[in-house]
């Protein structure tokens, strides 16, 4: 949704980069968090509730978003 992530960089699983979100060359992202920001920095870590129901929900829509402009 808009966001950048530059070269180099490490994304941890069960983490959301908000859109928008410029992350920098070399970030390493830990997993359970959200960043959001030009450049991005650690919102806030996520819950285990919101990993286990809220993130699976947004990807599978992702993917069905995605289907419908192949």
């Amino acid at each position: 949704m808009g966001a950048i992530v530059m070269d180099n960089c490490e994304i941890g699983s069960n983490t959301i980069i908000a859109a928008g979100a410029v992350v920098t060359e070399g970030t390493i992202v830990p997993s359970g968090c959200i960043y959001a920001g030009v450049p991005a920095k650690k919102v806030k870590d996520i819950s285990q509730e919101l990993i286990n129901g809220e993130i699976d929900r947004i990807a599978n829509n992702y993917l069905m978003y995605s289907s419908w402009f192949k």
